[in-house]
């Protein structure tokens, strides 16, 4: 996405953008980001 600048540790920028548009922190937008993109790689693990 040319123009949005987030940090690297932010491993679903889809999401961390659409929090950050809708007026979150850029820290709570991460947080949440990444912990929805952790939560998706869980599933299928034993």
């Amino acid at each position: 996405m040319p123009g949005k600048k987030h940090g690297p540790s932010v491993k679903n920028p889809d999401t961390y953008e659409a929090l950050r548009d809708k007026g979150m922190s850029k820290e709570r937008a991460a947080k949440i980001s990444n912990a929805q993109k952790n939560k998706g790689q869980d599933k299928g693990k034993s």
